[in-house]
C-alpha cells in the first residue's frame, strides 16, 4: 500500500463556508481521510492535510481545487501571506510504501489535469521541478497574483509547465510539487515594528546564511497587534525546531523585543517535538521506545516488513518455505541502503559540511528510496513463490489452464528477484560515491554495506535462475539470463572498487 500525504494550501482564511465547502470536497472523496484543516485570518490562508492512495489523494486535490477556484476571486483576496494562485500550493509528501518517485509521478499527472480542466497555469516546484530555477517555491511565487499577470505570456521564464500562458482571472496560478515533510512554525513577537521581524527572518533563513534547511518571512499580525517570524522547516532532523525558537528568541532579545508565543501550522511528526523534549529537559539516554502513545498504537505486524528482527529470523528458520532466500536477499539489500544513508547523515551532521554535501545528500534521498523498494520485495518474492504453489494445486484434470497459471506464475517469481538484484547494483553504485567522501570513522559501515549489497545481488542472481529452468518460454530465458549475467558482473566490479576506495582512505 503507497500512502501520500496532500497539503494544498488555499488563498483563504476569513469566509468559513468556503473553507468548510473545500474540506468537505476532500471529505466525500472515496479512499481519502482528512487530517487537519487550518485557518489564519491575518494570512487568509487555509492549509489542509489529507492522505490515501495515488488515485484516491488525485482526486481528493482536484476536487477541492475545482470548489476553490469556484468560490475564491483573487482580486478581491488580501491577505499577509504570498500567494499568487486561488488554489496556490499543492505538494504530495511520500508517507508509507511511496517514494519521492511516486510522488514526482502524482504532481505531474495532477497538474497536466488541473491545467487543462480549469484553465490554470501550473508550475511544477521542489521534487516535481523541470528547472533548477523554479525548485523554489519563492522563486516560483515571486511577483505573486498581480504581478506574474503582467508577466506570463509575455515573459519566457514564466511559461507555465502546463495550462494556458495566461493568468486565470479570479483563480491565478498554481505551483505543484512533491516535497518531504515540512513543517510550518511561526514565531510571535511583542511588538508591532514588522521591519524587526523581517530582520530576524533575514537573520535566521538558510539562502541567507542562516540556518539551514529553514524559510521565513516577517508578518505582520494585525488582530493581536504583533508581528510574527514564519518559518517552514525543510528537514526538522537537520534543523529542530528548538533551534529555530531559539535563534529567533536570540536575534529578538537584542533588539529588546519578547517572544510572546509559537505555533505549528498543520500536522508535525512527533519526533520533531520529541527532539524539543529532549533539549529543554535534558532527557539523558532517553529512547524513543519509553513515549507510551507509540507502544499503545504501534501496529502489530501484518506483513514481513512490519515484524520485528527477531519474529523475521524465526519466520526464516520455520518449516515454511516462505520468507525463503529471496526475501532474505531483499532484506540485506534494504539493510545495505540503510547503512548508506546512516553513514551520509552522520558525515553531513559535522560541524563543518564536508566535501561532497550534495553527493551525500543525494545518497540520502536515492538511498531511501531504494530501502522502501527493498522492503516492498521482501514481500513480493514471498507472495511470488505462494502464487507459484497455489498453481500447482490446480487440478491436474484442468491441464492446460494449471500449465499456463504454473509458467505465469513462475515468471513473476523470476522478475522480483530480478529487480532486487537490478536494485543491489544501484546499491553498490552508491556505495562508490559514499566511500569516496563518508567520514573516514564510518567507513567500515560502509564495508558492510557493500558485503549486504553483494550478497543481496548474489542472492537474487539464484533465485533469478532457478525459476528459469522451468519455463518454456526460451526467448524470456535467454534474455533474462544474459541480464543476469550482466547484472552479476557490474557487482563484481562495483565490489572492487568500493574495496578499493575504502582500502585507499
Amino acid at each position: 500500500m503507497k500512502l501520500i500525504e496532500c497539503v494544498p494550501n488555499f488563498s483563504e482564511g476569513r469566509r468559513q463556508e468556503v473553507i468548510r465547502a473545500i474540506a468537505d470536497a476532500i471529505r466525500s472523496t472515496p479512499g481519502v481521510t482528512l487530517l487537519d484543516v487550518e485557518s489564519n485570518q491575518d494570512h487568509n490562508r487555509s492549509v489542509i492535510s489529507f492522505v490515501g492512495e495515488p488515485g484516491p489523494v488525485k482526486d481528493a486535490a482536484l476536487a477541492s481545487a475545482a470548489k476553490a477556484i469556484d468560490l475564491i476571486d483573487l482580486n478581491k483576496h488580501k491577505g499577509e501571506h504570498p500567494r499568487m494562485g486561488a488554489v496556490d500550493v499543492v505538494p504530495f509528501v511520500p508517507l508509507s510504501g511511496a517514494t519521492m518517485e511516486d510522488c514526482v509521478s502524482l504532481a505531474r499527472d495532477f497538474g497536466r489535469e488541473l491545467g487543462a480542466r480549469f484553465h490554470i497555469p501550473v508550475f511544477l516546484y521542489e521534487e516535481a521541478a523541470t528547472v533548477p530555477e523554479r525548485r523554489n517555491l519563492a522563486d516560483v511565487r515571486a511577483g505573486e497574483f498581480e504581478g506574474l499577470r503582467e508577466r506570463i505570456g509575455k515573459d519566457p521564464s514564466k511559461k507555465p509547465d502546463y495550462g494556458p500562458e495566461m493568468i486565470h482571472p479570479t483563480a491565478g496560478a498554481t505551483a505543484v510539487g512533491a516535497r518531504e515533510i515540512l513543517i510550518a512554525y511561526n514565531v510571535d513577537l511583542g511588538t508591532t515594528d514588522l521591519g524587526i521581524a523581517k530582520r530576524i527572518a533575514h537573520e535566521l533563513r538558510s539562502k541567507d546564511g542562516g540556518l539551514a534547511y529553514v524559510k521565513a518571512l516577517g508578518f505582520e499580525l494585525k488582530q493581536k497587534r504583533q508581528v510574527q517570524v514564519s518559518m517552514n522547516v525543510t528537514d526538522y532532523h537537520k534543523s529542530q525546531l528548538f533551534k529555530a525558537y531559539e535563534l529567533v528568541k536570540l536575534f529578538a532579545d537584542r533588539f529588546g523585543v519578547p517572544v510572546v508565543g509559537s505555533e505549528i501550522v498543520g500536522l508535525t511528526p512527533m519526533d520533531a517535538l520529541v527532539d524539543s523534549a529532549e533539549f529543554y529537559l535534558r532527557l539523558e539516554n532517553f529512547n524513543r521506545d519509553q513515549i507510551l502513545e507509540k507502544r499503545l498504537f504501534a501496529p502489530s505486524p501484518s506483513s514481513l516488513v512490519d515484524m520485528s528482527l527477531a519474529t523475521f529470523s524465526e519466520e526464516v528458520a520455520s518449516r515454511r518455505a516462505t520468507p525463503g532466500g529471496g526475501s532474505v536477499a531483499a532484506y540485506m539489500g534494504a539493510m545495505a541502503a540503510g547503512l548508506l544513508c546512516m553513514v551520509s547523515r552522520i558525515t553531513l551532521s559535522k560541524k563543518e559540511l564536508p566535501k561532497g554535501t550534495e553527493v551525500l545528500e543525494h545518497a540520502v534521498k536515492v538511498g531511501e528510496e531504494l530501502r522502501a523498494k527493498f522492503l516492498k520485495l521482501v514481500v513480493d518474492d514471498a507472495d511470488s513463490f505462494n502464487m507459484v504453489m497455489k498453481a500447482f494445486k490446480i487440478s491436474k484434470d484442468q491441464q492446460d489452464v494449471r500449465r499456463r497459471a504454473i509458467q505465469e506464475a513462475t515468471m513473476k517469481a523470476a522478475e522480483v528477484p530480478l529487480l532486487t538484484l537490478d536494485n543491489s547494483v544501484q546499491t553498490l553504485r552508491l556505495a562508490v560515491e559514499v566511500a569516496e567522501y563518508s567520514s573516514v570513522n564510518a567507513l567500515s559501515d560502509v564495508s558492510t554495506s557493500r558485503a549486504a549489497a553483494r550478497a543481496a545481488g548474489e542472492g537474487a542472481a539464484s533465485n533469478v535462475l532457478v525459476n528459469l529452468v522451468s519455463l518454456e518460454d526460451h526467448v524470456y530465458v535467454e534474455k533474462t539470463r544474459k541480464r543476469v549475467a550482466d547484472l552479476e558482473k557490474e557487482c563484481s566490479h562495483l565490489d572492487d572498487q568500493v574495496r578499493k576506495v575504502v582500502m585507499g582512505r
